[in-house]
């Protein structure tokens, strides 16, 4: 479904992708794993269009995106929910939800009004709160509030940065357990860039390690939670080695 081909990518000078390959298949979810400043974010922003990548190419279906902007990208099928959740603090529930679907809701406002309905069957909480000013949500409300926005988009390829960040383990469970039922029940395919490793990695299909903008470890999540390395550096088990 999505192919990374030795993708360099930068901030001003700073060259922070060096080369990064990857290929994830469609319904399944591909988790990336790293420390602080390892190119995470960066590399989720060059998939969406918001970072293009100097050299090396993106293809999606087949066919290459990198280079289209980042609303060409959304209307392809591929939407981003950023670290930090990014709401609209003044705007209510309701209308966060509905600019998910800004690109596509004068065409398609039956379609966008049950696809509301679809996101708040998943997210249940958010149907008590519709009229509610996003700002006034607590945190583990605000990122039910960015996937659903993320949702309202439509997408086949939603990818998601740090989504367990700052919530209680018992949201993080729940978080995790949504993006389960997107691939299973609903299809999406889905890219997981967590520092939380052990969570992610209990739902992932596959996953990867990047270090200073370089993937240096590949395979099943089972293959990489039994990793001595991958223990060591972010599961707390032994000494590190990578």
């Amino acid at each position: 479904m999505l192919r990374v081909e030795g993708i360099h990518t930068y901030h001003g000078y700073l060259h922070v992708l060096k080369g990064v390959d990857f290929h994830v298949r469609q319904g399944e979810i591909f988790a990336i794993v790293g420390s602080n400043g390892a190119g995470k974010s960066t590399l989720m922003g060059s998939l969406a269009g918001v970072y293009p990548p100097r050299t090396g190419s993106i293809l999606f279906e087949g066919e290459r995106i990198s280079g289209d902007s980042v609303e060409s990208i959304v209307r392809k099928g591929i939407c981003l929910v950023p670290e930090r959740r990014q709401i609209f603090d003044s705007l209510s529930v309701r209308e966060n939800l509905l600019l998910g679907a800004y690109h596509r809701y004068r065409n398609e406002k039956r379609q966008v009004l049950a696809d509301l309905e679809r996101v708040l069957a998943i997210f249940p909480k958010l149907q008590e709160l519709l009229d509610r000013p996003g700002g006034l949500l607590s945190g583990g409300e605000q990122q039910m509030l960015a996937i659903g926005r993320g949702m309202m988009a439509n997408p086949k390829l939603i990818l998601l940065d740090e989504p367990s960040l700052g919530l209680a383990p018992l949201i993080v469970k729940s978080i995790m357990g949504v993006l389960k039922q997107l691939r299973d029940e609903l299809g999406v395919t889905v890219i997981l860039v967590e520092q939380n490793v052990k969570a992610v990695l209990r739902i992932a299909d596959r996953a990867c390690v990047l270090e200073r903008g370089e993937i240096v470890l590949a395979g099943t999540a089972a293959e990489l939670m039994n990793n001595p390395d991958v223990q060591a550096a972010y599961l707390g088990k032994g000494k590190k080695a990578i």
